[in-house]
């Protein structure tokens, strides 16, 4: 797991093209950009733009990837994304291949990671995160999830 700001990020190329390709492309984010997808690599590297408001973390399941790495970066407002690895993680269900997700039980020690505008967390198959969760109260959020084909 990484935890920066796009200013202090290494977009110099150490993670990888396909993870350079995507802070790039978040570095110069257009502005006004509607929800929903935008391939940057097609299949390989595309971003998803999501608004929502934020929940309590109870309402929500840890999740991981294996596919995919994600990069979650905040646009506005303020979210928590609680932190653990998948080897202290107990699944809820068996993992789905079409939308590389596999969800867990919350274990008894997690991380919050408390995630303001202009931050972002990259997250590896073997990081456990459950996104969305207030930091606080209930926020509006505007995110980007950039995935990352591995």
């Amino acid at each position: 797991m990484i935890f920066d700001t796009l200013k202090d990020s290494v977009i110099n190329g150490s993670l990888g093209p396909r993870f350079t390709t995507g802070l790039q492309w978040l570095a110069q984010l257009p502005p006004g950009l509607p929800d929903g997808r935008v391939d940057l690599e097609g299949d390989n590297v595309y971003a998803l733009v999501q608004s929502y408001d934020t929940v309590p973390a109870t309402e929500k399941h840890f999740e991981s990837h294996r596919a995919y790495a994600d990069i979650q970066f905040i646009v506005e407002g303020t979210e928590a994304i609680h932190y653990a690895p998948v080897s202290n993680l107990t699944p809820l269900n068996g993992y789905n291949t079409e939308k590389d997700f596999l969800l867990y039980a919350d274990p008894a020690v997690s991380t919050p990671l408390h995630c303001p505008r202009g931050t972002f967390a990259i997250f590896h198959p073997h990081d456990g995160h459950k996104p969305g969760c207030t930091s606080g109260a209930s926020c509006f959020v505007r995110k980007v999830v950039i995935k990352v084909r591995l």
